[in-house]
């Protein structure tokens, strides 16, 4: 049936009203009458369908494997009518509802019928817009799915607005609703914690719920992760079996619950907390939800994260198919410690290193309050003029005798107490007006709630590029959550806060990408607490962790590396754990995307000259590195080694990383057992990033080997040497 309903606004004449309400229940009627109504949400393998029963609403019939015959979805129907695609509150349903709304005579009820729906072409896939509404209450729900055919990957979210006299209660407002119907369910989470991002562990979901959420509102991912793994009947693993992978593109508080019925059935609720936030909804004004993104695999996290990662790169993170510059970071060679002149000089030895820009890291502002450490100068954008006496100006002009790029360091989120502008301004920050200050990191954090503030934090930004056109990257960095939470410009709305202030900070980085569309920036938060998918349309790449510890990172990255590309995950070679060689150190920077946060002074001769060829051999790799198809070989946590490959999606190029972390004495070393190559095709082997003077010692190198037997027998490229690193490249002859 493809009924023609009609949808509508209500103003406040009655008339027009009851004639709304009148065509609304004709639309509902005319779908009774006739057989239900299917709607098919599909990737080249995954069908989501959806189907309007004869009660006119809406229930998800099947999602899975693709189905092969459009005859069988006639089959289909009927079979999941309790799985309600977006069930309101208060009604027969006793398990967690997707919205819920108290009206303006106090009904907590929300009961939605479908009215119409249609698709139309985007860039990269189809979006399908579903249109539904209360038949008791002026309420519409707009539920959208953008299907992405060639990468699987369904992206969701839905829109919320009313037409009664006054504002309405929203009290939960959740992206969408999944369901699954299996023997078993495994949850694999990614727990955090600064300098411990990222830690994976799995669980099996009982009956009843379980959440994960974070209530930190700006730092929002720094306990738990925007993203989950969810195994169907297995836990999930990395090569085989059946899994869904999902995360929230949304920078602030959000809730994943997972709830096992009476019935052994799971529902899947990704949303933004509703923790503190009852958000008074204005007629008219429409709520919308973040977007939930997930993709299906049948062959494990591998293929399922290369899905993420290809989608990722075409669709959502910024300058997805750019290139990415390599850098040096001032931040760890000199802290708060510099001038202009020694500023000069480091910019002189990322020429010497090889490298593309210069990353001038905190300390540079602040006059009358001087940031000469973090308890001071947040907010005041003004270059130290005992530090920097020429200003950013002179600084961008020393990179360009210099021979490399300039990029500067901010957090114009933030503010100090000891500062002009929170003298000046004390209203724009969170605080509480009749309570002890309580103060995370020496900050608070300003209300991005409020519009005047919003014009401060892009006019940081704006100065600096207006005056510095030359400027080439900015890393954005937020240090502290949200604490004191209370709103001077909110007042007696403080269930806006949470929600409010994360829109505020999207209209900031809109107004950014619109005047500096080809400014890359980093996204930063005290390390890997930011990493969604809304917030990566701004930015071109994020900090994983200021864990800079080889070893520690290399379950950092394989943990992000499960949703991000490399290409947005930002690493650096740095003086953590020092007992390990150069080599290792930047060996584990080289998967993702490299810099280098280190003193050259303090370099040996040898290692210096081993960090240049590395750096020469990267930028000769990445296209293969950043824009190839990623392979997890071997996991760090189930072995005492780790290996990632990445290969080009024409299998011409490859390269394995290989890495020993703390072999046992004389335990047995299995081959690698390469992938994404082509079986027919021939590779030359050759180990490079080599310390200088010495030679190779993989069994095979420089030998020619069919990608038959590099994907079934292997290379033995691991050691029982602790701490120790192999970059292997493979060229097809």
């Amino acid at each position: 049936m493809h009924a023609q309903c009609i949808f509508y606004n209500i103003n406040n004449n009655t008339m027009k009203k009851l004639l709304a309400t009148l065509l609304v229940l004709t639309a509902c009627l005319h779908v009774s009458a006739q057989e239900s109504k299917q709607i098919r949400i599909s990737t080249e393998r995954t069908d989501l369908i959806l189907e309007v029963a004869p009660n006119g609403r809406l229930y998800q019939a099947y999602l899975g494997d693709k189905l092969l015959n459009d005859r069988d979805l006639s089959h289909l129907s009927g079979r999941s009518r309790g799985w309600e695609v977006y069930p309101g509150s208060g009604g027969e349903d006793y398990f967690e509802p997707a919205v819920a709304i108290t009206n303006n005579d106090g009904n907590p009820s929300t009961i939605l019928r479908y009215v119409s729906s249609e698709q139309k072409t985007v860039e990269g896939g189809t979006e399908t817009i579903i249109r539904m509404k209360d038949d008791q209450y002026p309420v519409d729900v707009t539920l959208h799915y953008v299907s992405y055919p060639k990468q699987n990957v369904i992206k969701t979210w839905s829109e919320i607005t009313h037409q009664q006299k006054k504002p309405v209660t929203l009290w939960r407002y959740a992206s969408t609703m999944l369901y699954f119907a299996n023997q078993k369910y495994y949850l694999t989470e990614f727990s955090s914690d600064w300098a411990k991002e990222v830690q994976m562990s799995t669980q099996q979901l009982q009956p009843g719920k379980k959440i994960l959420d974070t209530k930190l509102g700006s730092r929002a991912a720094m306990h738990m992760q925007p993203f989950f793994e969810l195994g169907l009947e297995q836990p999930a693993q990395e090569h085989q079996g059946q899994v869904i992978l999902g995360t929230i593109g949304w920078t602030g508080n959000f809730q994943f619950t997972f709830e096992v019925d009476n019935e052994g059935n799971l529902r899947v609720i990704p949303a933004i907390n509703p923790y503190a936030s009852d958000y008074q909804l204005k007629a008219n004004e429409i709520f919308t939800t973040p977007e939930f993104i997930f993709t299906l695999s049948n062959n494990g996290t591998g293929e399922a994260s290369r899905n993420l990662h290809n989608w990722a790169r075409n669709y959502q993170l910024k300058d997805g198919q750019g290139d990415r510059m390599t850098l040096l970071n001032n931040w760890e060679n000199t802290y708060f410690t510099f001038d202009e002149e020694l500023l000069g000089k480091l910019m002189k030895e990322a020429k010497h290193l090889g490298v593309d820009m210069f990353l001038l890291d905190d300390g540079w502002f602040g006059n009358k309050h001087p940031r000469n450490d973090d308890h001071a100068g947040l907010g005041d954008w003004e270059a130290m003029k005992s530090k920097l006496p020429g200003g950013i100006p002179a600084l961008v002009e020393k990179a360009k005798e210099a021979g490399v790029k300039f990029g500067i360091w901010i957090e114009p989120e933030m503010v100090n107490p000891q500062s002009d502008l929170f003298e000046a301004h004390p209203d724009w920050a969170i605080h509480y007006p009749n309570r002890e200050t309580y103060y995370y990191r020496n900050q608070l954090v300003l209300d991005l709630s409020n519009p005047k503030v919003q014009d401060f934090v892009f006019g940081v930004v704006d100065k600096i590029m207006t005056e510095n056109p030359d400027v080439a990257f900015f890393k954005w960095d937020c240090n502290s959550p949200i604490t004191n939470i209370y709103s001077p410009y909110l007042k007696d709305k403080q269930g806006q806060l949470y929600i409010d202030h994360v829109r505020g900070i999207y209209n900031v980085l809109k107004r950014v990408k619109e005047k500096y569309p080809n400014v890359p920036m980093m996204l930063c938060s005290g390390g890997g607490a930011r990493c969604d998918y809304e917030a990566l349309k701004y930015f071109t790449e994020f900090w994983c962790s200021d864990n800079t510890d080889p070893i520690e990172r290399l379950f950092i990255q394989w943990g992000f590396s499960q949703f991000f590309p490399s290409k947005a995950m930002c690493a650096h070679v740095t003086s953590w754990n020092s007992r390990t060689s150069v080599k290792f150190r930047t060996d584990v920077a080289s998967m993702c995307k490299l810099g280098f946060d280190i003193g050259l002074k303090d370099m040996k001769a040898d290692e210096l000259t081993y960090c240049q060829e590395a750096v020469a051999n990267y930028k000769r790799l990445k296209p293969v590195i950043l824009d190839g198809d990623q392979y997890r070989l071997i996991s760090p946590y189930e072995s005492n080694h780790m290996a990632i490959m990445y290969a080009a999606p024409d299998a011409s190029k490859a390269v394995l990383f290989a890495y020993d972390i703390h072999p046992r004495f004389g335990e047995k070393l299995l081959p690698i057992k390469l992938q994404g190559l082509d079986a027919g095709k021939m590779y030359r082997v050759k180990e490079i990033n080599l310390m200088p003077g010495r030679k190779s010692n993989l069994p095979g190198n420089e030998k020619i080997f069919s990608g038959d037997y590099l994907m079934k027998i292997g290379l033995n490229a691991f050691t029982t040497s602790q701490t120790h690193s192999r970059v292997i490249e493979l060229v097809a002859e």
